[in-house]
């Protein structure tokens, strides 16, 4: 897992330490020194904690003017002993939607697994997207994630499958990744 970096090619124009907004701002991070691990696998130290001891994250880009943050995360989802959605939303996502970001687009191919407790933070955090037109997609997580996910209908609340689960995000410009999760968020909207 040490080998596994963050996506790093949008550095170019968002860095979530040096943005004042970001709840990371002023973060620094050793490019040889690995000290964090997800039980006893080491991580790569570009992967920012957030109050979880088995999910961690890196903010790829943030865009205030139209509203929207890109997110990728590594590790085990652990609602059930480290209610890892509560520290996800109150530590990551609430300091963003104080800033204006409405729409979340979660990047899951490097989550393990993923073990639930309850829905509380995800209605919670659902509702007060709903009330400013927002949305929570995930994209690209592994079936068995996705199935668990399902299991306790959390899916009721953030927007998943179909084309998510397969876009080749990597070779996109932060701005046309946005518009084309939003365009599948949009036309899910409307089908309903």
């Amino acid at each position: 897992m040490h080998t596994i970096e963050p996506h790093f090619l949008w550095r170019n124009s968002y860095i979530s330490e040096e943005d004042v907004r970001s709840p990371f701002h002023d973060r620094d991070y050793s490019e040889f020194e690995y000290s964090t691990a997800i039980y006893n696998h080491l991580i790569h130290p570009q992967w920012d904690e957030f109050g979880s001891p088995s999910l961690f994250l890196k903010v790829l880009f943030a865009n205030y003017e139209y509203g929207y943050a890109i997110i990728e995360l590594i590790g085990e989802w652990n609602d059930c002993l480290h209610n890892d959605i509560m520290f996800l939303k109150r530590d990551v996502a609430d300091i963003f939607m104080e800033s204006g970001i409405s729409k979340f687009i979660l990047v899951g191919e490097n989550v393990l697994n993923f073990h639930y407790s309850d829905d509380c933070y995800y209605e919670e955090w659902f509702e007060e997207l709903s009330e400013v037109d927002g949305w929570i997609a995930l994209v690209n997580f592994t079936q068995h994630v996705m199935r668990e996910f399902e299991a306790i209908h959390i899916d009721q609340y953030i927007i998943t499958g179909g084309n998510l689960s397969q876009i080749n995000w990597r070779t996109l410009t932060p701005e046309v990744f946005f518009k084309s999760v939003e365009h599948m968020v949009e036309r899910r909207f409307l089908s309903m």
